[in-house]
Formats: structure tokens, sequence, C-alpha cells
């Protein structure tokens, strides 16, 4: 597992405060990590940025296309 000392949590802009959240990291070079906001200090999954790049860009076009 990449070291993610320093990583920079965020959530969406487009949360709701619904506490269904899950915060990326993208701060750290040659990897993006997800996490759930309500346990931060669970697991972690990794992608490499091709990787996050590919499945954000997916996500849109379908959300786009329904």
């Amino acid at each position: 597992m990449p070291d993610l000392t320093g990583a920079a949590w965020r959530k969406s802009t487009r949360s709701n405060n619904g506490g269904d959240c899950v915060e990326v990291a993208d701060n750290i070079p040659g990897v993006v990590g997800l996490r759930d906001s309500k346990d931060p200090t669970g697991p972690v999954l990794t992608f490499s940025p091709a990787a996050w790049t590919t499945f954000v860009l997916t996500a849109k076009a379908s959300t786009l296309s329904h």
C-alpha cells in the first residue's frame, strides 16, 4: 500500500452532508486515495492517476446519459 502520510483529504463539493460521502486525496504523486468520510481511519482504496481519471470520466458520462 502506498504511503498516504500527508494526504489532503477532501469531500466533493456536491456532497449533501447526509453522511454518505467519500473523500479523495490526489496530492500524493503517483496515487489517488479514496475513503469513507465516516471512517477516516478505515480502509483506503488506491488508484493510479490514470485509472482515477478514467473512473471519473466514465461516471460523469454515465450520469449525463441517464
